[in-house]
C-alpha cells in the first residue's frame, strides 16, 4: 500500500497534466480561429476565469474517482485525444480557410449540392459550427469528434464520460438490459458504452446517414446504429431499460425539444432512466455567462442564445419524467431522470 499510493498520486498528477496540456493547446487554436473570424471580444472576467478553472479540476478529480471505482477504464484517462485524432486535426487545419470564409459569409446553408433536403427538418439543415457540408459527408464524419475535441480543449470525452455512472447506476440488477443512444453521431459515446457496459444491447439512432455509415465501419458488431428523427423515434413505447442524449437539445428549436424530450419519456421503460449531457445553461451557470455567449457568437448556433434560458429540468419534467441529479461539469451538464412508474 505505501509503495502504492505513490505511484498513484504520480499517475493523477500525469493524467492532470496532460489535460491542461490539451486545454493549452485547444485554447491557443482557437484564439487563431477567432483572430480569422475578426472576432474581438472582451476578455473574461476573473471571476468567470476562476470558475472554470475550478470546474475543471473538479472534473478531472471525479473522471479519476470513476475510474478508480471501476465505472471505466483508467486506460481512458491516459488516451491523449489530439494524438489520437492527429490526422483528422491536421485535415481540420487545411479546411479552416474555407470555413472561415462561409463563417464570414453567414453561409449556414453551404450544403451538398446534392442532398435531398425533403428528408430532414429545416432546423437540421445548416451548417451548424461553419463546419464543411454540414452533417452530410462521409468527410465531415470523419473529422467531427476531433473538431468536438479541439471546440472543448480536449475535455468532450471527459465530460461525455460523466454520463456513464448515471447510466450504469440506473440499470444496475437488470439482466442484459437494452440502452439507446439519440443523436449517436458516428458512434463514439456507444463505443464507450460497449466496454463501460458489456452486457447491454446498445443501440444507436441518428439523422446523418453518413455519420451512421462511418461509425458502423468504427464500431463492428455489438452496436446497432439506425437512421431515424428524434421527434418520431422508430421504437415501441418502454422499448429500452435507459436513454442517453448527448449535447443534442442546444441544436433544437424550442418547441422541438420538448417533442424530444416526450419521445425520451415514451421509449424508456417505466422505473428507467433518461441520462442527458449537454452545453450548460443559466439556471446553474450564471457566473459562465462569458464564455457561454461567446459560443454561438463565433460558431454557428441558432438556437443557443435560446437553449440557454429553456432549462431542460423544466423540460423534462413538462415531459412527464422525473428529476433525480441535475449537476454542471465545466461548460456542461448532466441531466438525470426516471420515468414513474405510475402515472
Amino acid at each position: 500500500m505505501m509503495v502504492q499510493e505513490p505511484l498513484l498520486r504520480g499517475a493523477n498528477a500525469l493524467y492532470k497534466g496532460q489535460a491542461y496540456a490539451n486545454a493549452a493547446i485547444s485554447n491557443a487554436a482557437l484564439a487563431a480561429v477567432y483572430r480569422l473570424l475578426g472576432w474581438a471580444g472582451d476578455p473574461p472576467p476573473r471571476s468567470a476565469q476562476r470558475e472554470l478553472t475550478r470546474r475543471f479540476d473538479e472534473l478531472m478529480d471525479l473522471d479519476w474517482a470513476n475510474a478508480r471505482a471501476g465505472y471505466y477504464p483508467m486506460r481512458w484517462l491516459f488516451a491523449s485525444p489530439f494524438l489520437k485524432h492527429r490526422w483528422q486535426i491536421a485535415r481540420i487545419l487545411r479546411d479552416a480557410p474555407r470555413v472561415v470564409r462561409r463563417a464570414n459569409r453567414s453561409k449556414h446553408d453551404d450544403l451538398p449540392k446534392d442532398l435531398d433536403r425533403s428528408k430532414y427538418p429545416r432546423y437540421y439543415l445548416r451548417t451548424f459550427h461553419w463546419q464543411t457540408d454540414g452533417w452530410f459527408s462521409s468527410r465531415s464524419a470523419e473529422i467531427y469528434d476531433a473538431s468536438v475535441e479541439v471546440l472543448f480543449g480536449g475535455a468532450a470525452d471527459i465530460m461525455r464520460r460523466m454520463t456513464i455512472p448515471r447510466l450504469a447506476d440506473g440499470i444496475a440488477g437488470v439482466p442484459n438490459p437494452r440502452v439507446l443512444d439519440v443523436a449517436c453521431g458516428t458512434g463514439g459515446f456507444l463505443s464507450r458504452l460497449k466496454v463501460a457496459l458489456p452486457d447491454a444491447k446498445l443501440v444507436g439512432l441518428d439523422l446523418s446517414e453518413a455519420y451512421l455509415e462511418h461509425g458502423r465501419k468504427q464500431h463492428g458488431d455489438g452496436v446497432e446504429l439506425m437512421w431515424g428523427n428524434a421527434e418520431k423515434m422508430p421504437f415501441e413505447d418502454a422499448s429500452f431499460d435507459a436513454v442517453s442524449c448527448i449535447f443534442l437539445f442546444h441544436e433544437l428549436p424550442r418547441a422541438v425539444r420538448r417533442t424530444v424530450m416526450k419521445e425520451l419519456c415514451r421509449v424508456v421503460r417505466p422505473g428507467g432512466r433518461v441520462v442527458i449531457s449537454d452545453s450548460a445553461q443559466m439556471v446553474e451557470s450564471g457566473e459562465l455567462e462569458h464564455f457561454l455567449k461567446r459560443f454561438p457568437v463565433v460558431y454557428h448556433e441558432p438556437f443557443y442564445d435560446d437553449y440557454l434560458r429553456d432549462d431542460l429540468e423544466s423540460i423534462a419534467e413538462g415531459a412527464g419524467l422525473e428529476l433525480v441529479e441535475s449537476r454542471p461539469f465545466v461548460v456542461s451538464k448532466v441531466v438525470t431522470c426516471r420515468r414513474p412508474t405510475t402515472h
